[in-house]
């Protein structure tokens, strides 16, 4: 009996340091947390599907409070959900300016041509590393379908060997832009009216060579635009969309049609 009793009291004891151990470490090591982590985790519908970009919605909700990710990161989220995020953040609704994914490539099948026999994994990435050029322009869409691969809510497709978005389905979750190896898709502005389909800094002559759609770098359509939106930048043109009034006149006087109506 009295061993029972010396063990019970033994075990009850190194209970009660490994808890007070537990203790102390819990405080030497405790993190606190930003409580509008939270509140922005609730706002989320918890799907995790990982379309913004992250690991899950808790990781969407912590980007968010530290800076990281804008309040309209997450794709499935509705009006209601940004503006209840917006909020909880203290910002005002320009920064809930819905974002859509824009491939800046035009050269489909019957605008540029094929320069050799590509045979390896049919990925985009893997074709970079093999140091090959496939089409005879060496900016375009190689047309491997990474980003098809990466996009969670088929919104991107191959058409004619180059990749198109669907802005209907797009939500803006950037997954397809993080993957291309190119960096030629990126992110505008869901009410965006023009974009320019061409990523070539090449010279006017070599982008005509090679691509009937290429940027020729003209800067025709610099002069056709009244809010100062169009710029030509390494002989490429550039929208800023902040100032873009969508009026379309850089794409109708555009002679290669790199710059499209959306």
């Amino acid at each position: 009996m009295q061993g029972i009793v010396i063990a019970t009291l033994i075990v009850g004891v190194i209970g009660l340091l490994i808890g007070a151990a537990l203790v102390a470490a819990g405080k030497k090591f405790y993190v606190e947390i930003d409580e509008r982590e939270a509140l922005v985790r609730e706002c989320l519908p918890g799907n995790n599907c990982g379309g913004c970009g992250r690991a899950g919605c808790d990781a969407a909700a912590a980007a968010i409070v530290k800076g990281e990710a804008g309040v309209n990161v997450c794709p499935v989220c509705d009006e209601k959900a940004i503006e209840k995020i917006s909020a909880i953040m203290g910002v005002d609704g320009a920064e809930t300016v819905k974002r859509r994914a824009f491939v800046r490539c035009a050269g489909t099948c019957d605008k540029t041509s094929v320069k050799c026999n590509y045979v390896g994994i049919h990925d985009c990435r893997s074709a970079v590393l093999s140091g090959l050029s496939v089409w005879q322009c060496d900016y375009g869409c190689l047309g491997f379908g990474s980003c098809v691969e990466a996009c969670a809510f088929d919104a991107i497709h191959m058409k004619d060997g180059a990749a198109v978005v669907d802005p209907e389905k797009c939500t803006g979750c950037g997954r397809c832009a993080a993957v291309c190896p190119k960096n030629l898709i990126e992110l505008i502005r869901s009410d965006a009216g023009t974009a320019v389909a061409c990523s070539s800094h090449a010279r006017g002559p070599e982008v005509k060579k090679v691509c009937a759609a290429g940027c020729i770098g003209c800067k025709l359509c610099t002069k056709q635009c009244e809010a100062e939106a169009v710029s030509v930048e390494g002989n490429l043109a550039h929208i800023d969309y902040e100032k873009c009034t969508g009026c379309g006149k850089c794409a109708e006087k555009c002679p290669a049609k790199a710059i499209v109506r959306l």
